[in-house]
């Protein structure tokens, strides 16, 4: 293996999901990609199609795998999974949780709320970057010399790309830069990130509401404030 060798990794975050009651989905099974979330998979596919993909690996849960069919084939390769890749967990999944729904105001709620910093309504921020590079290490090893692509949810890649780019790990969900269909790209040399990059090619098919920085609409629960 050479030092100077390098590989591209692009993490991408799945499409648009079809939820129509609006609750946090997190890692429930069942939930698909609604049909404008299959024309951003297909986006992505196309974006990508000249590149140098050589594997394609990606959560194990449905939205994520139906974002990751078409790149795959498009390059003749099958989808991996990878459970490092997976939603974080949260305690509110299945229920929903946003802005104007009054869970803030549930007593029950609030021993959830207790530390933004950790959060105590979840996995901890630590804990997803620890298994996210991994599994961004394991694709870059995967693919030396080539690209590789990761299909992911949009926490765990922004705490991902929050430790490579020293930020603090405790935001505000709407800073967030991972729209829909987004890919966040790791480029190595060797065994080391040398350069991020951010593009997002389906951006014109991303609902206004839902991409970076938009405020979550009002009573529409926490997946269709911020997506997931």
């Amino acid at each position: 293996m050479s030092s100077d060798e390098r590989t591209v990794v692009h993490v991408v975050r799945h499409g648009e999901v079809e939820n129509p009651t609006g609750v946090l989905y997190g890692r429930l099974p069942g939930f698909h990609l609604s049909e404008l979330g299959r024309r951003m998979a297909e986006r992505v596919a196309e974006h990508l199609a000249g590149r140098d993909i050589t594997h394609v690996v990606s959560s194990p849960l449905e939205r994520a795998r139906e974002t990751a069919e078409p790149i795959a084939t498009a390059h003749g390769l099958d989808v991996a999974t990878d459970r490092r890749l997976i939603e974080a967990a949260n305690v509110f999944q299945g229920k929903t949780f946003g802005v104007g729904d009054g869970a803030l105001r549930r007593p029950g709620n609030w021993r959830h709320l207790r530390n933004p910093f950790r959060p105590s309504w979840g996995e901890p921020y630590v804990e997803q970057i620890v298994r996210m590079k991994g599994a961004l290490d394991a694709a870059r090893d995967a693919a030396r010399g080539h690209e590789a692509v990761c299909v992911s949810h949009q926490l765990p890649i922004w705490m991902l790309r929050s430790f490579v780019e020293r930020r603090r790990l405790w935001h505000d969900p709407r800073s967030r830069q991972c729209t829909l269909a987004s890919l966040t790209s790791f480029t190595f040399v060797g065994d080391d990130i040398v350069s991020l990059t951010y593009t997002e090619p389906a951006l014109d098919l991303v609902p206004v509401h839902l991409r970076a920085g938009a405020k979550p609409v009002k009573g529409a629960g926490a997946s269709k404030g911020y997506g997931a």
